[in-house]
């Protein structure tokens, strides 16, 4: 059961960790000279959410059955997801620095069966709620108790395939099946609100009978209460729309579309990092 309940202890920790998350997408991005860098920054809080508090999971039995399952959708984000899988023991820290390298267990967009953690392999945008739909069918014809979690970014919701799985969703009633939007506004081409508007968007999930919930996606305990009343709800689906700033925590990041996967210039990743680690010297109450 989660527990909505954070000590300030725990947030504490939980805000160092995200910090700490960051400052390993950056070193991974900037290593490897390639890669998505504005989403994964902004779903700091999520993953330390999850992996951290809210999934029911054991990293040294990666293929537990009774595990919660997570799904991630825009694969492009796997930086994040790779940085809370290794500090959650799934594999050693060290092996962050190898992103896109060759031969590299953490390729550009995850594999299944590459690392443990990885659900499913994804990279062609809006497969992922139907993924994540049959796994939660799957559960409830196996009698299984496990929850199912998908990541998805505002943008793949410009893909027809992905209002199909909604549908179908809502037909078979999961309410063991979430649905975690990245609601950043941005896509590689400029704002989704410019390209292919998506409002009212959490309208349009309730009118396919979906429970929606919307949240500041870098607010723990509406990130964690979110995810319980998920939890609680067991005849229909759940949306929870997290409102994120892409490239939270560098300032000349921040909401600009341009880094949703822009190559670092000299000098930037280090200017990125020394911002974070002035975050985390407050979080921590350094003078």
């Amino acid at each position: 059961m989660i527990t909505n309940m954070l000590t300030e202890e725990k947030l504490k920790s939980m805000e160092l960790m995200a910090n700490g998350l960051r400052e390993d997408v950056i070193r991974m991005v900037s290593h490897a000279g390639s890669g998505h860098i504005a989403g994964p920054l902004g779903m700091a809080e999520v993953f330390t959410a999850f992996y951290f508090h809210i999934l029911r999971h054991d990293p040294k039995q990666p293929n537990w059955p009774d595990r919660d399952r997570l799904v991630l959708s825009n694969g492009h984000i796997c930086p994040i997801q790779y940085a809370a899988l290794a500090h959650a023991g799934y594999f050693p820290v060290d092996e962050l620095k190898t992103l896109r390298q060759i031969g590299t267990r953490l390729q550009g967009h995850p594999h299944r069966g590459a690392l443990p953690g990885i659900e499913t392999t994804s990279g062609p945008l809006g497969s992922g709620i139907s993924q994540a739909a049959g796994i939660a069918l799957a559960a409830r014809l196996d009698k299984k108790k496990y929850q199912v979690y998908c990541m998805t970014s505002d943008g793949e919701h410009e893909e027809g395939n992905t209002w199909e799985a909604i549908q179908c969703a809502a037909k078979y009633r999961l309410g063991n099946l979430t649905v975690v939007v990245d609601r950043n506004n941005i896509q590689i081409g400029g704002p989704t609100e410019k390209i292919m508007p998506l409002e009212p968007f959490a309208e349009k999930y309730a009118a396919f009978n979906w429970n929606v919930v919307e949240i500041d996606g870098h607010n723990f305990e509406e990130i964690v209460a979110a995810a319980a009343e998920a939890r609680a709800i067991h005849n229909q689906p759940t949306v929870i729309i997290a409102h994120t700033i892409p490239g939270k925590g560098v300032s000349f990041m921040e909401n600009d579309y341009a880094w949703h996967a822009k190559p670092f210039a000299s000098g930037e990743a280090e200017k990125a990092l020394g911002e974070l680690r002035v975050q985390r010297a407050k979080i921590q109450g350094d003078h």
